[in-house]
């Protein structure tokens, strides 16, 4: 099945496997940094702290990968509000509490939240996009 795709969708499309593949390389990097930079250097909790952002990240990226790839054959707006709900999401949840876990600045906490707030929107509009699709 071909789909014949405008500019701006093309674009939305490579945007958002360009950001997953940028978002795989920080997490992979981030990941061994915990594990071998940081585990001598922070307490346990804020290492596992540290690590739960890596696994977010790792998920979401995933997501956003599945959108970047479905969007070159299911175009839609909740789609492309998925992916965005998804990179608002790593950065959000995954950036606060990396941000929490190396400075030890509880600030950082309450944003957590928002960021978890924002993966389960991006869901709900994958789902949305895959419902529409049908």
């Amino acid at each position: 099945m071909t789909v014949e795709l405008t500019a701006k969708q093309r674009q939305q499309s490579r945007l958002m496997l360009m950001f997953a593949a940028c978002s795989g390389v920080v997490m992979v990097a981030l990941g061994a940094f915990a594990a071998h930079g940081l585990n001598h250097r922070l307490a346990p909790h804020l290492l596992d702290v540290f690590k739960v952002g890596v696994q977010y990240q790792a998920w979401h990226t995933l997501a956003l990968l599945g959108c970047g790839i479905l969007s070159r054959f299911l175009p839609s707006k909740a789609l492309s509000y998925a992916a965005l709900f998804f990179v608002i999401g790593i950065i959000c949840f995954s950036g606060s509490l990396y941000a929490l876990a190396l400075t030890g600045i509880k600030w950082f906490g309450p944003i957590t939240p928002m960021g978890g707030i924002c993966f389960i929107i991006g869901w709900v509009m994958l789902a949305i996009a895959t419902w529409r699709s049908a």
